[in-house]
């Protein structure tokens, strides 16, 4: 009989070590210097080792830190490295919250699999997650000022001294908390990119969210910003397929041309060059839930995923089809868009300048009720803070 592999441990968030740091840093005000800067992190941090020989190791909460790796580790020449984006939300009720935490976990594993680097029960993230906060979230967020959040940003990397092409034998967990603009309110202006610019391709990694996907982006978005636009709409192939915007999901409202029915519009993941967002999860889920039938003076709306393409949102904009456009991710949250600028064509989005409420306002609302706690309901995770006392 052959000889049975050994299982190797999996990240385990229940045997965490905690570290308290000695030296408090001071907590940035709303709107200050520090909060602008996206850089300035919380006391603590979580480490997590693994090995291809010993697997997970103990997690660690410990004092926030410079990280030290080899000049030779697999992060730093050869993009082994993936991340993800996450909140943390003090509610009107005093709890601190997670949204959705384990779509996170799942994902973060998604883009492991696809940078060559070792997943993990992707439930245990949460509670990881959970053991930092419980020691620096009542400093940071404190009960007395509901309504904050803090932004979380779980890394994984090559951490190994190996140079050579080759899965990474070493990696690193970790998992840091910044404070964070509140999202930005006004309207968003799109730049359309170039035919000679593209940001994912088919059989690539644009549903993985992988530090490789935002290096090269990076140039576009910087010339775009140089005259005045907040982001790229990323577009692909000959027929010029909307994508993302920037580093968000992208959705229109408008009136069909065929049925004139109103419809939510986003594109499809079939192609898998998006990453599949969690707030555009989100809003998908609640748009068919609840706006299928109208609602707050606004008309049902049929929820659509499928390719689009600029010309259609040209002729949508032409014929005065499009009722509203707006943004989803965890940064940006609901931002609606205002213009869309492609070649000399600039395109209105109604709703950003109308003084009426729309759907995303609407959907908006909904999803700030779950995440600071106005509503009870199963995407939220609360911390159990008192575990620590």
């Amino acid at each position: 009989m052959g000889s049975i592999a050994p299982t190797l441990p999996d990240l385990d968030a229940s045997s965490t070590k905690v570290t308290r740091s000695t030296t408090l840093r001071d907590v940035p005000k709303p709107g200050s210097p520090e909060e602008r800067s996206h850089s300035y992190c919380t006391d603590h941090m979580v480490t997590v080792r693994w090995t291809a020989a010993g697997g997970w190791e103990t997690p660690e909460v410990k004092p926030f830190a410079n990280l030290s790796i080899p000049p030779t580790a697999s992060c730093l020449h050869y993009a082994t490295e993936c991340f993800e984006g996450m909140k943390v939300y003090r509610g009107y009720d005093g709890k601190l919250r997670l949204f959705r935490p384990d779509c996170n976990g799942e994902r973060l594993v998604s883009s492991c699999k696809r940078a060559s680097l070792p997943g993990f029960n992707p439930q245990q993230l949460k509670h990881v997650i959970a053991k930092m906060l419980q020691v620096d979230g009542g400093r940071w967020l404190p009960k007395t000022e509901p309504g904050r959040f803090l932004y979380l940003r779980p890394t994984v990397i090559g951490s190994g001294p190996q140079l050579g092409v080759q899965v990474p034998q070493e990696a690193l967990l970790f998992v840091i908390a910044v404070p964070w603009p509140s999202p930005a309110t006004k309207g968003l202006k799109l730049l359309a990119s170039e035919p000679d610019s593209i940001r994912a391709w088919p059989g690539g990694f644009g549903y993985a969210k992988l530090g490789a996907n935002y290096g090269p982006s990076l140039l576009a978005h910087g010339k775009a910003q140089s005259i005045g636009f907040d982001q790229v709409l990323w577009l692909f192939g000959p027929d010029r397929n909307v994508t993302e915007a920037g580093a968000s999901n992208f959705f229109i409202v408008w009136k069909n041309k065929e049925t004139g029915k109103i419809e939510l519009v986003t594109p499809t993941l079939d192609s898998k060059l998006i990453l599949p967002g969690v707030t555009r999860r989100s809003v998908l889920e609640l748009a068919r839930a609840k706006l299928t039938n109208a609602i707050d003076g606004l008309e049902p709306l049929e929820v659509v995923e499928r390719e689009i393409t600029i010309q259609d949102i040209e002729e949508a904009s032409k014929e005065g089809r499009i009722i509203e456009s707006f943004v989803s991710g965890t940064a940006y949250f609901i931002t609606p868009v205002a213009l869309i600028r492609n070649g000399d064509v600039d395109m209105e989005m109604k709703g950003a300048s109308s003084s009426k409420a729309g759907y995303a306002d609407l959907i908006r609302t909904w999803l700030e009720s779950i995440m600071f706690g106005r509503e009870e309901h199963e995407w939220a995770f609360v911390i159990d803070e008192e575990s620590t006392k």
